[in-house]
């Protein structure tokens, strides 16, 4: 049995195709989905998604959002999906450097919003650069 995976970013629907399998970086840890599982919707945490077509397995690097689980279909929307080509290792080391310099520069009780956005981005980042050094073993 298929099951139809589509994942979205803010910029481009990054893949929409049929899949083995699906696993997601859930909230409360990782997610299993084969065609047929209960429907539900679960939020997604920066880390790596991996799906399984034509006997192969495919990875990318997600960032924050949700995932919409159907019966045969599985659509994540989220703020970041990259493959490992994608993600420069200096650049993303860069930005969590810089990002964390700011956060210590912050009044913590008048920026609260830009303190969470700081430290989303870092997870992201950090996800992204983990993701990166280990398929690059």
């Amino acid at each position: 049995m298929a099951l139809h995976l589509e994942i979205v970013t803010p910029e481009k629907k990054t893949f929409s195709d049929t899949v083995d399998n699906v696993y997601l970086p859930g909230a409360d840890g990782e997610l299993g989905i084969l065609a047929s599982h209960a429907g539900l919707v679960t939020a997604l945490q920066p880390g790596e998604l991996r799906y399984l077509r034509d006997g192969q397995i495919n990875t990318l690097a997600v960032g924050s959002g949700f995932a919409e689980i159907g019966k045969d279909k599985v659509i994540v929307l989220t703020d970041m999906a990259l493959g490992e080509a994608e993600i420069d290792e200096q650049a993303t080391e860069d930005a969590i450097a810089k990002a964390e310099d700011k956060l210590k520069g912050i009044d913590h009780s008048l920026a609260s919003e830009e303190a969470a956005h700081l430290q989303e981005l870092i997870s992201r980042q950090t996800a992204a650069l983990h993701f990166k050094r280990k398929n690059m073993h």
